[in-house]
């Protein structure tokens, strides 16, 4: 399958067909590794417990401290 990219604001987009998307269990929440071997580009979804455990102390830290980080981004 050949693919062209689209132009989206000041970058470019690759248009995945839903029968791939369904194939993979790829929705548009999906955290997605984008990565090189210097020749292909590597796009594959990100499913291990180490992301889990990532998120789940991001969230942690998040709800600790709510206040501070909501005063910082004013």
């Amino acid at each position: 399958m050949e693919k062209t990219l689209r132009a989206i604001g000041n970058s470019l987009g690759l248009i995945i067909e839903r029968p791939i998307l369904d194939l993979l269990n790829i929705d548009k929440d999906t955290v997605l590794e984008v990565k090189t071997d210097g020749e292909a580009l590597i796009i594959r979804p990100v499913r291990n417990k180490r992301r889990s455990r990532l998120q789940q102390a991001t969230e942690r830290m998040m709800d600790q401290n709510d206040e501070t980080l909501r005063k910082l981004a004013k």
